[in-house]
């Protein structure tokens, strides 16, 4: 179902939100378009400066990372799902990773979706369920069990 020109979907489905080039093919490549008018409108959106794999890739993670969506190896598989290339998700979770401590966003995850936890008091059921829950975050097993020691006192 085209509505216009491959170029036109383009730039309305990026004033909508960034999008990786990965993404944008996939929606255009949905939508029917050819594939010469798919690499025509993906070239002019790069030219533009309105497609940049490496600013989606900085803007999506360290939102995941804000929003306790998702850390290390979580992230970088949600970022490569979206069509990033390893090259450029290395980069983007080196640089993140100066900034953001696991420890600390850990810290916030747990304060955010568990307020008030007190691993001395709960019962290994519910310590498992927190720890898979993490562990499904993209947060070492390490980093998991120093958080619930601290819990602990």
């Amino acid at each position: 179902m085209q509505r216009g020109t491959a170029l036109e979907c383009s730039l309305r489905v990026l004033t909508l939100r960034d999008h990786s080039e990965g993404e944008l093919r996939k929606k255009l490549s949905g939508k029917g378009y050819e594939e010469s008018d798919i690499e025509a409108a993906v070239g002019r959106m790069k030219e533009l400066g309105y497609l940049d794999d490496l600013r989606f890739a900085r803007s999506f993670a360290s939102s995941a990372l804000r929003n306790g969506k998702g850390v290390g190896p979580r992230l970088k598989l949600e970022l490569s799902r979206r069509g990033v290339a390893s090259s450029i998700v290395s980069q983007v979770l080196d640089e993140l990773a100066q900034e953001y401590s696991e420890a600390e966003l850990l810290a916030q995850v747990m304060e955010r979706r568990y307020p008030g936890f007190d691993a001395a008091t709960a019962s290994d059921k519910e310590k498992r369920r927190i720890v898979g829950y993490l562990q499904r975050k993209g947060f070492s097993l390490g980093a998991i069990f120093r958080e619930l020691k601290a819990h602990e006192d």
